[in-house]
């Protein structure tokens, strides 16, 4: 019998075991006093810790304490978790949501060279995924880009670490709202994109793949972090500063690695500030670096989080190199990274329009703001973005500038959200609403770039503006390209979005 007919056994007798053991889901409200207990009881498989971690942070609930053992062909864990205000579940929808979900078998165990815990929903959307390095603005260029190709962006996250930046945009026609088809116009977003991307970066190249279908978006951007190395420490090459962190977030975050040798395992343990959705961020990335969890304890005491987690890789060997135990420390703590929410946060909610991404990253822009951080969602008519800013070098943003573009876009459209200096310090000077040379230069960076005369919006932009500014001056004919009353009318935000 070849190798490939005796692989083939194999995975039809791990089908065989799964579909006979059902997995057991038990959820206990009696026995803690402060948490609810949910237990999961199954045959073992590739992925499914993470499977069973993405359920529950899917719906946004706390993992307060966990339990994961592995025995044999058997595995068995213990959550304790509350809601989002940290009571018990008491949600009977959600309570059974989450015995069916996880008591459903996929009954086909993935193979190791598979993605665990991605699933690919209703063929709704064109999914755009982007990577490459990190500048001021280019989100703005992104969404620039999709509004001129009359692409609606439905949803979106984008992640920056590392001077690197993940960015999953779902997008539709914009007047028909279906999923892109046009084959034509998917090769001029892949190519006005790819030049966005690769902007004028002396970094590892951009990459980009447009495709139909719903991913787990938190999921895939992990992967594409981790495929594009974000990891990796970068020494003064990039365009904007990776962020500094603080003695107490160096002390605060400590990921290490030993063997037990006795028993064939490496032992990894992390300490770090806690967060929502910690633990799901460290098992993909174990789960993407192709190691198995077989015995886990996650506890988290009070601000900290104290893991555990005794791996093997997928050949069954812990770790057995510096080189490879450096490399899953590297990942661990860029894991950790990713989702910190650094700089301030920004909520925008109002009513969906054509354009309204483009034209408020662009305002983003304009005022010197980089977002390091985003999630886009609409639902219906209705859109509720929120943005995390710095500066162009990464420093928090001056108080008067947020309320400058507040005043641009609408105080009550977009607010700022859980900033204690803001709030005790509110600006009480009024803020310059509209800049008529930031707008003629955004007009001519979306000229020139669709023209393909330049690679990106801000790629040799500042002089052309210079001297188109200078020209401006000199025009005395009145002419409409120069017209303060006609620019200010195609982008007046005093009544909102």
């Amino acid at each position: 019998m070849d190798w490939s007919s005796s692989l083939d056994m194999n995975n039809e007798y791990e089908k065989l075991v799964i579909r006979m053991n059902t997995p057991r889901v038990v959820i206990d409200n009696a026995v803690c006093e402060n948490t609810t207990l949910v237990k999961v009881d199954s045959a073992s498989k590739y992925g499914i810790l993470l499977e069973a971690v993405q359920v529950l942070t899917d719906l946004n609930l706390n993992i307060n304490k966990a339990y994961v053992s592995s025995v044999g062909r058997w595995f068995m864990d213990v959550f304790h978790v509350t809601d989002e205000n940290g009571n018990k579940l008491t949600d009977k929808g959600i309570i059974g949501y989450i015995e069916k979900t996880l008591a459903t078998n996929s009954c086909i165990l993935p193979s190791f060279g598979k993605s665990a815990g991605l699933e690919v929903e209703a063929d709704q959307h064109t999914v755009i995924e982007l990577t490459g390095a990190d500048r001021p603005g280019l989100l703005s260029e992104i969404f620039a880009v999709l509004s001129d190709l009359k692409s609606n962006v439905v949803e979106a996250e984008v992640w920056t670490h590392n001077r690197r930046v993940a960015c999953l945009v779902y997008v539709t026609e914009e007047e028909t709202g279906a999923p892109i088809e046009d084959r034509q116009k998917i090769c001029k977003i892949e190519e006005l994109l790819q030049n966005v991307m690769r902007g004028n970066s002396k970094i590892r190249g951009a990459k980009m793949v447009v495709s139909r279908g719903f991913t787990h978006t938190e999921r895939r951007l992990h992967q594409l972090m981790f495929a594009d190395r974000d990891y990796e420490k970068l020494d003064g090459i990039g365009s904007r500063a990776p962020p500094l962190l603080s003695d107490n977030d160096k002390a605060m975050s400590l990921v290490t690695l030993d063997n037990c040798l006795e028993r064939g395992y490496s032992v990894v343990n992390v300490q770090c500030k806690d967060r929502p959705k910690l633990l799901f961020d460290i098992v993909c990335t174990l789960t993407d670096m192709e190691y198995v969890v077989f015995h886990a304890t996650i506890n988290f005491q009070g601000p900290e989080t104290f893991q555990e987690y005794y791996i093997r890789h997928s050949d069954g060997c812990p770790v057995n190199s510096e080189a490879e135990k450096q490399r899953v420390i590297q990942c661990l703590e860029a894991a950790i990274r990713r989702r910190a929410s650094e700089g301030m946060r920004l909520e925008l909610c109002t009513n969906d329009r054509v354009g309204l991404l483009s034209d408020v990253t662009r305002i983003f822009r304009e005022n010197g703001m980089s977002v390091t951080r985003a999630e886009v969602l609409t639902r219906g008519d209705k859109v509720a973005d929120r943005f995390y800013v710095t500066d162009a070098a990464g420093n928090p943003v001056d108080i008067k500038t947020i309320e400058a573009v507040r005043q641009e876009i609408g105080l009550t459209i977009l607010q700022v959200k859980d900033d204690p200096v803001y709030i005790k310090s509110p600006p009480r000077e009024p803020a310059i609403r509209f800049s008529l040379g930031n707008h003629l230069k955004t007009k001519l960076e979306r000229f020139l770039y669709n023209l393909g005369l330049i690679k990106s919006y801000s790629h040799m932009i500042y002089l052309l503006y210079i001297h188109t500014c200078g020209l401006g001056r000199e025009n005395s004919r009145g002419d409409d390209a120069f017209s303060p009353k006609k620019r200010i009318s195609d982008t007046d935000f005093s009544d909102g979005f």
